[in-house]
């Protein structure tokens, strides 16, 4: 892939979170005399219109590969929910592949395998999302089958049933059977009030007892009320040819009725609000654990790239601060690191550590305290913030790698962003990060007065 320069006299580089830390040998040529720009990402080329029933679509042509990625975002996620009725988002991930009225229960996931593609479909906060990547000479059948649950999905008492119990089950699974999971599920809604934020004080997932209470009119008005042209965004990206694509959309897309008009969930949040501790027992664990959990900014404010590049220096990775300090020299700690929740509204910074045998927690919570206090005081190197740089910039060019890695990046963009254009302007934001900025809100949002502390210790075992 071609890279562009631009010289610069000082150190930089670039960054992604903690999820992309391994791809940054790729581009230790990117050496500290060099400031890399935007366009050395590689520019996703797109197009856009919109439905008479709201629907807006995203075309993003590439012939390179003969595939092609049909993804639906719904803006609709957890944050969307009320009091009572948690875990809506996530049941309908489940309810959209029980069939519609021309595809029978199941059938989505055999008619696209049986194509040669794979799909899927995931809840956050605040969308969930729904693709096909086929063959290009099935763009008609991932087309088909979205339009067809958007129109007619099958909201029936035993399909209800059947995905409450699943939905139940995944959270036995992946929560309530594991160890540190409902601490770390916890700390992601803690910082948030349910009277003045209720769309981030709830998990995605969703609670057992709303779960047990929901009604089967409640699940139909969701549907309704959310899973509406108007609400959606439909991207098609990879190998296909405009003209035919359009006529397709029109075809099974156009006459689907507009919904009602959703607003936007609000949330009020005060940072600095105190700091608060808490102790919990995990009957799975072993070990103690120790979390940090620290109210910031939503997606698009001006703070979140320096937030993100400073979560990747802290704790992203095998070469973070938090691992070689806690891990590999004190040998304190099992795992240590951190990770940014980044949300259309406020989002969370989480940082925690796993005790190592006979490690007490107050000894890990010292060394975390100290990891954390030395970045607010300004200890940071350019080196840090070139590496983090790179990190950025290897995701970005990665996620451009693959259809759906664009138009998943077109789709990020224009729900978090408000804009296309931010999918191939964003990285700028990264690149244009300075220590000083690093160091501005490691002051501003890892305070103390911010955090909340959460110690997480095993049952008292027997004699």
């Amino acid at each position: 892939m071609l890279q562009r320069y631009e010289s610069v006299s000082r150190k930089v580089g670039k960054s992604v979170s903690a999820r992309a830390a391994g791809i940054a040998l790729l581009f230790l040529t990117a050496v500290p005399t060099y400031r890399l720009t935007a366009q050395s990402t590689g520019r996703i080329a797109y197009d856009t219109y919109s439905l008479p029933n709201g629907l807006r679509v995203v075309f993003s042509e590439d012939h390179s590969a003969p595939v092609v990625t049909v993804n639906v975002w719904y803006h609709v996620g957890s944050a969307n929910e009320v009091v009572r009725r948690s875990g809506f988002a996530h049941l309908f991930e489940h309810m959209m592949f029980q069939g519609s009225a021309n595809v029978r229960k199941a059938e989505h996931f055999q008619l696209v395998e049986r194509a040669g593609g794979d799909m899927n479909g995931t809840t956050n906060d605040d969308r969930t999302n729904y693709y096909q990547t086929l063959p290009s000479n099935r763009l008609n059948l991932g087309l088909w089958l979205e339009a067809d649950r958007m129109r007619s999905l099958a909201i029936t008492a035993e399909n209800f049933e059947n995905q409450r119990q699943a939905v139940k089950e995944e959270r036995r699974l992946r929560f309530d059977n594991q160890p540190y999971s409902n601490a770390f599920l916890a700390g992601l809604t803690m910082p948030f009030d349910s009277s003045g934020c209720f769309s981030y004080a709830h998990t995605v997932i969703g609670d057992m007892a709303d779960l047990d209470s929901a009604r089967l009119e409640d699940v139909q008005d969701f549907f309704t009320r959310y899973y509406a042209p108007n609400n959606a965004v439909l991207t098609v990206a990879g190998d296909f040819d405009p003209a035919e694509a359009r006529t397709l959309i029109e075809q099974y897309f156009g006459a689907i009725p507009r919904g009602r008009e959703v607003g936007q969930p609000s949330c009020n949040i005060r940072y600095g609000a105190g700091a608060r501790r808490m102790a919990v027992t995990d009957n799975n664990a072993n070990l103690p654990a120790v979390l940090y959990i620290y109210p910031v900014p939503g997606r698009s404010s001006p703070d979140v790239p320096a937030l993100d590049l400073l979560m990747t220096i802290l704790g992203g990775g095998e070469s973070s601060r938090l691992n070689r300090s806690l891990v590999r020299e004190a040998r304190a700690a099992l795992g240590a690191g951190g990770f940014f929740q980044m949300r259309a509204g406020p989002g969370v910074v989480l940082v925690f550590a796993i005790a190592n045998q006979n490690v007490t927690s107050e000894r890990v919570d010292s060394l975390m305290n100290a990891e954390v206090e030395r970045l607010r005081g300004g200890g940071l190197e350019a080196t840090e913030l070139t590496k983090s740089q790179n990190q950025y910039r290897a995701g970005a060019i990665r996620n451009r790698e693959t259809t759906m890695g664009v138009a998943e990046t077109l789709q990020s963009a224009l729900r978090y962003l408000g804009s296309l254009e931010a999918a191939n302007t964003d990285v700028n934001r990264y690149l244009s990060v300075t220590i000083d900025d690093l160091r501005r809100v490691a002051r501003q949002y890892l305070a103390p007065e911010n955090r909340t502390t959460v110690i997480v210790n095993p049952p008292a075992r027997g004699n």
